[in-house]
């Protein structure tokens, strides 16, 4: 009886990501009142005028297969709308729908990438990306950031790590896990220099509605001789709430999308017509919905960033997307983020995730999300304040 090649295997799907988030899911389930400001999924609902769009798509049979690229009608409302954002200037065919934009990073990855093939990713960032690579068999060059430029993606960061096998630079804008927006000045240089090195960029711009004080995003495929080299990847999970709809795109040149979109017919011939109808409702309704949203964003934002300087921990300026990454280290405590979020979740039945998930190269930062009201975000600060000085209550005993 032959076994299956276990070590081949486990050196294409990393589980250990996978397995940390399950294991404090699992711990939590467990628990009462555990207050999660874990996963990035929006506790906020799906705007109504969208979820009765979909409703009404089922209603007039909208359960079949659609075009491979995605319906016509919302991959031209999705063109008009990155040009009303200040954009580049889309065809129909030049963007294509898929099942999230998670599964846009493997399609991109499976059609573009080579074995050998080198891309470019940001560190900490999304760790998806990662995944896709390795999967490909490509080689995953992480750019480590650092607090000092508030984990911001520089282009003198990235040219040292460029080689002749370099093929693809990712650009999260703004980042996850750390919430930082890289101004538009340093886009430009980074568009640049990958003019400079022949280099496709993977713009992710999925949390680009959703930016704080005066930071804005600027699209990477609208700056001069740019589009032909860019896939923008977005979608409608974060700014409409619409995580669990399972609704993502692509936007690049014809020539790339296009084959692209073979390898994302043979993954589901199609995104889910259902989702398709109500994107498009969210692309061409109001759009005072994402503004209310992002003002809650805001107010929690700032929930958080009061609780966080009232114990002293330190956290890059949270610029954008939902997410503000703190610094257990600047705690003094001696420990990981990852042992703090452990002991945070059994003691303090708080949950975050350490950044190490999303490939940060210490294992000193915390992601957290913020995905619940600012009175379950005070008394998840009250609870953070409690466990912190329970540990120099420990570390006090072992001094004695």
């Amino acid at each position: 009886m032959t076994t299956p090649n276990t070590a081949r295997l486990a050196k294409r799907v990393k589980l250990s990501d996978g397995a940390l988030i399950t294991k404090m899911l699992d711990i939590a389930e467990g628990l009462d009142d555990v207050i999660k400001l874990g996963r990035g999924d929006p506790d906020l609902d799906t705007p109504a005028h969208i979820i009765k769009a979909g409703q009404e798509a089922l209603a007039n049979g909208a359960t079949h297969y659609t075009h491979p690229l995605g319906i016509a009608p919302l991959r031209e409302a999705i063109a008009d709308n990155i040009r009303a954002y200040g954009g580049a200037d889309y065809a129909a065919d030049e963007i294509m729908i898929t099942p999230g934009g998670q599964q846009g990073m493997f399609i991109i990855a499976l059609s573009l990438l080579d074995p050998g093939d080198e891309i470019i990713v940001p560190c900490p960032g999304y760790n998806p990306y990662q995944q896709a690579a390795e999967m490909s068999d490509a080689v995953v060059v992480k750019i480590p950031m650092t607090l000092a430029t508030n984990f911001t993606l520089t282009a003198e960061m990235i040219e040292p790590h460029i080689t002749e096998r370099s093929k693809i630079l990712v650009l999260i804008n703004p980042n996850n896990p750390t919430g930082s927006v890289t101004p538009p000045d340093e886009v430009r240089k980074i568009a640049e220099l990958a003019k400079k090195h022949d280099l496709i960029v993977i713009s992710d711009e999925i949390y680009s509605r959703l930016t704080f004080g005066n930071n804005t995003v600027l699209p990477v495929a609208s700056l001069p001789d740019m589009k032909e080299r860019t896939i923008t990847l977005s979608g409608f999970s974060k700014a409409y709430a619409m995580t669990g709809w399972r609704i993502g795109y692509l936007a690049g040149p014809r020539d790339l999308i296009m084959p692209m979109s073979e390898v994302n017919h043979a993954f589901a011939i199609s995104t889910a017509a259902v989702s398709q109808h109500a994107a498009l409702a969210a692309m061409t309704g109001p759009q005072d919905c994402v503004e209310e949203m992002r003002q809650t964003y805001d107010a929690r934002r700032r929930a958080i960033c009061k609780g966080l300087d009232a114990i002293g921990m330190g956290y890059a300026e949270p610029q954008g997307a939902f997410y503000v990454y703190a610094n257990v280290a600047s705690l003094g405590l001696g420990i990981t983020a990852g042992a703090f979020c452990e002991r945070l979740l059994a003691e303090g039945r708080v949950m975050m995730y350490p950044g190490t998930i999303y490939g940060d190269h210490t294992d000193d930062f915390v992601r957290m999300s913020m995905t619940q009201p600012v009175d379950r975000i005070e008394i998840a600060m009250q609870r953070m304040a409690q466990v912190v000085e329970s540990f120099r209550a420990d570390a006090r005993t072992a001094a004695i």
